[in-house]
């Protein structure tokens, strides 16, 4: 074997902060220097590690916004690396660098390379609420890379009807998911339910889990004082969790290396293949179908077909789960059950472990690390996702090396929608269907506002909102308003579609 050619993670740290008042709480470079110095004592090194760094990237997070934050951490560790590397939005961020860093490892571009991020959201609350200034660092340097595709998430005439939030968009997926699985409301609330059950069950065991309480599937989908509606059919606690301090870090480096360095050997985790796509069309308007992810499905059997492995031969799954329709489509994809025996999470997932802010999956990488370790000869898949369902990022890594030959990779094509992207309008006049929808409720939990996505008997795509009616909201959040007929007609700020 090529030691030269193969990639092996040597080091992984994870840190969280609770229950800090904001002037004494850590700053987002104290917290990714916390999970670096943690990587550093997994690996074995200590504190050499950090002179022996050639490349330090980190994740980006909408909350702090520094001129070079990899600058910031090097400095913050005493490392001199040669490469320092900032990534663009998107929570298939830390999946895609490890990916990348591979290729250049094995193109002999870079050494051992630090990658680190963290979320600090909650600090961000905790300051705004008792007005105390936070003053983080923001300077870092000149000079660094850029990685990550910066397109935004979404465009002008979405943003205008509510589909910039994550929290209004996905519930259009889940909604279309449930319609083409020909479940009732409740049926598909229930079982929606069981399967993040489980999700809090993980995270109950995951000290660095931010809501590590065990709740039942009626629990989960259930309104209450605590569990307030967001967009239907998700209540807050099928929601990913924002208000969070967590860092994480994980040490990346070829086998040779790894030898040279002295890190032994129970340390490496190898990584076997990666794969990443985006969802074409990018735009969620222009998608032909709202059921369907085929960059995700894509991007999973690349990783796997790199790797010389089948769903059916892993061990470990930490499935990206912001929210259930993500976990859904993904076990769709790679042919698994929603109950899998397996387990579809190794830290709790968004919602109960937390992380979102585009840091979350290097906590599964870290999290699947440690699981391989301590079971020798298996191997895992961490999938990773960016904006919504746009784009997409995956990873096999076995506590063995590699053994099985790479199997044929996908088709590109298959990737793609093979529809093709929709004519989308956005003056939108006459007759039309419901395609998908949800309905917006405020921070009471009571419904505010109605969002369509819809077809003209004409076959043209149109957003709209419905008319503020109380009664049409309780209807559509009980029973199934995808296939429902109504008249559209365009306005400002938003076109307006009112059922039949």
């Amino acid at each position: 074997m090529n030691e030269g050619n193969q990639v092996v993670l040597i080091g992984v740290g994870q840190c969280v902060q609770r229950d800090v008042s904001p002037d004494r709480a850590k700053d987002p470079v104290g917290l990714m220097a916390d999970a670096t110095s943690a990587a550093a004592q997994d690996s074995t090194l200590g504190r050499r590690l950090f002179s022996e760094l050639s490349l330090v990237a980190t994740v980006d997070t909408f909350a702090w916004q520094p001129s070079n934050a990899a600058g910031l951490v090097a400095e913050a560790v005493g490392a001199s690396p040669s490469r320092l590397v900032n990534s663009t939005v998107g929570g298939n961020t830390p999946q895609a660098y490890v990916n990348w860093l591979a290729a250049e490892i094995r193109a002999g571009k870079a050494g051992t390379c630090l990658v680190t991020g963290v979320n600090v959201v909650a600090s961000m609350m905790k300051a705004r609420a008792a007005g105390v200034r936070l003053a983080w660092p923001t300077g870092g340097g000149q000079g660094a890379e850029r990685f990550g595709d910066d397109r935004p998430g979404g465009s002008d005439y979405e943003n205008a009807h509510g589909l910039f939030l994550p929290a209004n968009t996905y519930p259009l997926f889940e909604n279309a998911l449930r319609a083409r699985r020909g479940l009732s409301v409740g049926e598909h609330s229930l079982a929606i339910g069981r399967m993040f059950s489980r999700f809090t069950e993980t995270a109950a065991q995951n000290p660095y889990a931010w809501f590590p309480v065990v709740r039942s599937a009626e629990e989960l989908v259930t309104p209450s004082d605590t569990n307030r509606w967001v967009a239907f059919p998700y209540t807050k606690y099928l929601n990913a969790v924002m208000a969070v301090d967590q860092a994480a870090a994980v040490v990346v480096t070829s086998a040779a290396e790894a030898r040279r360095l002295g890190v032994p050997e129970d340390r490496w985790v190898w990584f076997l293949g990666g794969g990443a796509a985006s969802e074409d069309p990018w735009n969620v308007s222009e998608r032909p179908r709202f059921d369907a992810c085929p960059a995700m499905s894509f991007a999973a059997e690349q990783a796997m077909a790199r790797a010389g492995v089948t769903s059916g031969d892993l061990d470990f799954f930490d499935l990206y789960s912001c929210f259930p329709v993500a976990v859904e489509l993904a076990c769709e994809g790679l042919g698994i059950s929603e109950n899998d025996p397996r387990g579809l999470t190794l830290t709790g997932g968004l919602p109960y472990f937390g992380g979102p802010g585009n840091n979350y999956s290097l906590h599964g990488i870290a999290a699947m690390a440690e699981a391989l370790r301590a079971k020798p000869g298996a191997s895992g898949l961490v999938t990773a996702n960016g904006w919504y369902l746009t784009k997409h990022a995956a990873g096999v890594y076995s506590s063995a090396p590699p053994e099985r030959a790479p199997r044929r990779e996908p088709d590109p094509s298959s990737a793609r929608h093979p529809q093709g992207p929709m004519n989308v309008t956005q003056s939108p006049d006459g007759s039309a269907v419901v395609e998908t929808y949800t309905v917006v409720c405020g921070r009471s939990g009571q419904p505010e506002t109605g969002i369509v996505v819809g077809r003209l008997d004409s076959g043209e795509r149109f957003l709209a909102h419905t008319p503020e009616d109380p009664a049409l909201f309780e209807d559509w959040m009980t029973s199934e308003a995808v296939g429902r007929r109504g008249r559209v007609r365009t306005a400002s700020p938003v076109n307006v579609f009112t059922p039949e």
